[in-house]
């Protein structure tokens, strides 16, 4: 009984399996498309363009909305937050290539076969699945002037009184910066791990058939061909720094003395903490627009062929 009921009920799927065959190649790769495309307007591009435009407005939720053209991004310039949280984002740079060297010597490491080498791998991307609640947790405690870190560094004579790392205004920012490279090592590793498993073996076999050096295969034909995967990380590295926010609102919440405020930050301590959603928004406008910039240069002047 249960077989003919099937067939009834496959026969409008066939039908439409059917029509959606006999549709050219390039509108059947849209209608799969057509899903994630919806949610993506729905939940990225409709969000960004209607906040884009009331960061040239007073919206308010208790009065009449007006447009007050560019006063928000004025407002935005004379604010000495906004402008040490862009100068914090700038400095968080500074993670990008210590974390691209690292995680290059790491992939290269973990890319042997070596006993437990799997449990090393994952050790190593632990980090990357943790998230911020329990990192900051975690980090809170290792940071405390009571912590682990500073009573490993009394006992090894290298401090001669506990260090406030996170109530320190010239050391809080620094840790939050290897708070971010901890978390994002892993995800690099395993991104120039599945390059290098990817480069063909013969090219190095012919390398050592010629006599080159471990350190000569390694800079004339490890690092070329890993180039294009280097520009990658590269720009999501840069990206992220500009974007450092969850760090900052687990450990510091921008304090102390604001000195951990990061523009991104300081788009959220304004347009949710403060109700001054307009000037978050343009600060939020702000820092997309420079990691769009940022992203256009690094894929123009980048490539392989430029080198």
């Amino acid at each position: 009984m249960i077989f003919p009921f099937i067939t009834r009920l496959s026969l409008p799927f066939s039908f439409v399996f059917c029509r959606v065959r006999s549709l050219p190649s390039s509108w059947l790769a849209y209608l799969f498309l057509m899903p994630a495309l919806l949610l993506l307007a729905a939940f990225s591009f409709w969000p960004v363009l209607y906040g884009s435009y009331l960061s040239f407005t007073n919206f308010s939720l208790m009065r009449a909305t007006h447009w007050v053209g560019l006063d928000n991004y004025r407002a935005l310039l004379d604010n000495a937050m906004f402008l040490t949280g862009l100068r914090n984002s700038l400095l968080f740079l500074l993670v990008v290539p210590i974390t691209q060297l690292a995680a290059i010597a790491l992939a290269v490491l973990v890319n042997h076969q070596l006993p437990a080498m799997r449990w090393f791998r994952a050790a190593y991307y632990v980090p990357v699945v943790t998230t911020a609640s329990v990192v900051g947790i975690m980090w809170g405690f290792m940071f405390h002037e009571q912590g682990t870190l500073n009573y490993v560094l009394l006992q090894l004579h290298l401090i001669a009184a506990p260090l406030g790392w996170l109530s320190d205004d010239a050391l809080a920012l620094f840790a939050i910066m290897f708070v971010s490279f901890w978390r994002g090592l892993g995800w690099y590793m395993v991104m120039y791990l599945a390059a290098l498993q990817a480069l063909p073996a013969e090219m190095q076999e012919a390398a050592i058939l010629d006599g080159a050096s471990r350190w000569q295969r390694f800079w004339r034909i490890t690092v070329p061909m890993l180039y294009p995967t280097i520009v990658v990380c590269s720009i999501m590295s840069v990206l992220a720094a500009l974007k450092a926010y969850q760090e900052v609102d687990v450990l510091t919440q921008g304090g102390p003395m604001n000195s951990t405020f990061t523009a991104l930050y300081y788009a959220y301590d304004q347009g949710l903490k403060h109700l001054k959603l307009p000037r978050g928004l343009a600060a939020s406008f702000v820092v997309s627009l420079s990691c769009m910039l940022i992203a256009v240069f690094c894929l123009r002047y980048l490539k392989p062929g430029r080198r």
